[in-house]
């Protein structure tokens, strides 16, 4: 799935950050507190919270169906903004525990947010009256939801999704605030061990989500299947709140996005100063010992945000600004404009994710295919992204473990594929996925309707649901070249400062995608359903033409690819690569 991916990557690099910048007096004076003591509370916390919230995904779009009689294009934008929402909180949540309240209480916040989302959550399947009653079989009419029904289920999703927010982000940079970052072997290799047991457990989480979540909410119906989700959540925050007396708590400090903030201001600010003599370094507000006294000239409306334009009031006794609203430093004006450079790759990004987020059309298309490995047992129709993280985890250990030792082997150095390359390799895959995608689909509406259910989207037609695999297994693979790549690339070029920044990078993509992907999908339905047509993504399946909205997306990730060529031709050499040419030349 595309938020484990970025979860993955993006806490890696932030804390990898953290490890780099932090300095010895910043160190805890005491090691009455942290340790490995700690370690077992701060995974569990968040695995737990990883089985809840991805257990409830994959038939959350069945749940709206049957339960709040909602069509599928309704429903499908309702999961769209609640994906968007969980996948942009995380960064709200960085901000808000790296200015304001600190890591261990934004994940405490956040664990008590999850926790009464999954509860509410719990109660509309308990309670008859939280949402719509059945409907008439006799008269074959369905009622819509209240106000206040609908309320109440948008509000256990914006809890949810604001608990991830909290625990997402800071898990992994918590957990290695607990051990100790002084440079020394055996406290590297403690850390190394960390962030081992961290990722074989998130991704353990996922797969437990993926297969045994949806399969109780298959077998015992969403009063168990919701159930299960809250008690675990009851037990990551139980969990967390434990070990409180032996957290190291770290106070926060300023976050890069405050910076951001204050250069656009200022810049904005000062827009009416002239720009000083060329070479006039001195008078360029930056840090002492800076090697960078005078910003470059690209985007140069923003240096007007570190001109100095009185020393005596500008500058303060310990050579820092004097009001940080009113001057920036050198730095925060180059580390804006390095951010500002790489969206254009970035947001090439943008279509694979919306292939991505395709999760609840799947379901459905499962759902009515026959999905029995054996007599007694088949596979929950909400379980088939499992092969997506299955083939994505296979790829990166095979291409890391296999493919490049062996192509080093063979030239006799090192070898390794540009993250460039890697990221259009990924981009091209996602543009097949979703021509296999379309292709199969094609084949289940034709049998269906060959075999009389047209009129009967809940028939099980007599083609096997893993002829699902292929795209989910490609959409995998585009995921480990284009995912991972795009974030080793904003971690490469951007500043060691801005180390969270091109962690979060990636999530932002995906929550961009999410609202798009709910654009796409209102359009397609509100231009295919005029006239009295059947919609191409109607609730009826069998009707509706969900092939032609999967080529519909194979267009535009075709055209991306294009659009992404352009953007890596106009970025240039990367950071890596220029440093080559640069050595070359001289």
């Amino acid at each position: 799935m595309q938020s484990y991916t970025s979860t993955m990557e993006d806490t890696k690099m932030e804390d990898s950050s953290n490890q780099r910048e932090m300095s010895h007096e910043e160190m805890p004076e005491t090691h009455s507190k942290g340790g490995l003591i700690t370690m077992p509370f701060i995974i569990a916390n968040e695995s737990f919270e990883k089985v809840a919230s991805y257990g409830l995904v994959p038939n959350m779009i069945l749940y709206l169906i049957k339960d709040y009689h909602m069509g599928v294009a309704k429903g499908t934008n309702i999961l769209f903004f609640w994906q968007a929402a969980t996948n942009f909180t995380p960064i709200l949540g960085a901000f808000v525990a790296d200015s304001y309240l600190g890591r261990f209480l934004t994940i405490g916040l956040g664990s008590i947010c999850s926790l009464l989302g999954m509860i509410l959550l719990w109660f509309t399947a308990m309670v008859p009256q939280s949402k719509p009653p059945p409907c008439d079989l006799m008269t074959q009419t369905c009622s819509s939801p209240t106000s206040a029904q609908m309320t109440l289920l948008f509000f256990s999703f914006v809890l949810i999704s604001l608990g991830a927010g909290g625990v997402r982000p800071c898990s992994l940079a918590f957990g290695a605030d607990q051990l100790d970052r002084r440079d020394n072997p055996k406290n590297v290799r403690v850390l190394e061990s960390f962030f081992g047991w961290y990722y074989a457990s998130a991704a353990i989480s996922v797969l437990i989500a993926l297969t045994g979540i949806v399969y109780i909410q298959d077998q015992f119906g969403y009063r168990v299947g919701f159930g299960v989700p809250a008690i675990l959540m009851l037990l990551s925050a139980l969990v967390f709140f434990l070990a409180s007396p032996f957290y190291l708590k770290q106070q926060a400090s300023k976050s890069l996005l405050t910076g951001f903030v204050q250069v656009i201001i200022v810049a904005y600010k000062n827009r009416n100063l002239t720009f000083p003599l060329p070479n006039s370094t001195a008078s360029y507000h930056h840090k002492r010992d800076s090697n960078v006294v005078a910003p470059t000239d690209k985007l140069r409306f923003l240096n007007k945000a570190c001109i100095i334009k009185n020393p005596e009031q500008d500058i303060a006794l310990d050579g820092s600004a004097a009001n940080p609203w009113s001057l920036c430093t050198v730095e925060q004006v180059e580390e804006l404009k390095a951010l500002i450079k790489v969206l254009p790759l970035w947001s090439t990004g943008i279509i694979m994710s919306i292939n991505l987020s395709q999760n609840s059309f799947p379901v459905l298309q499962a759902s009515s295919m026959d999905r029995h490995l054996t007599k007694k047992f088949q596979i929950p129709a909400g379980s088939y992204g499992m092969f997506n993280i299955i083939s994505l985890a296979l790829w990166v250990i095979f291409y890391d473990r296999a493919i490049l030792p062996m192509a080093s082997k063979i030239k006799g150095k090192p070898v390794r594929i540009g993250v460039k390359l890697r990221m259009g390799i990924g981009l091209f895959l996602t543009c097949i996925a979703m021509v296999v995608s379309a292709i199969v689909e094609n084949a289940r509406r034709k049998e269906a309707i060959r075999s009389g259910f047209q009129n009967n989207p809940t028939a099980v037609v007599k083609m096997s649901a893993m002829w699902l695999v292929p795209q989910f297994c490609l959409n995998g693979f585009a995921e480990a070249f284009t995912a991972i790549g795009q974030t080793e690339f904003f971690y490469s070029e951007l500043p060691k400062s801005m180390s969270s920044i091109a962690a979060a990078l990636f999530g932002l993509g995906l929550a961009v995608a999410n609202v798009l992907a709910s654009v796409v999908v209102s359009i397609i339905d509100d231009i295919t359903s005029k006239g009295g047509k059947e919609s191409w993504v109607s609730s009826n399946i069998n009707k509706g033409r969900i092939d032609n909205y999967y080529w519909v997306l194979a267009i535009l990730s075709f055209i991306n690819l294009f659009y992404y060529f352009l953007c890596a031709w106009a970025y240039g050499p990367t950071g890596r690569q220029a440093t080559k040419v640069k050595s070359i030349a001289g």
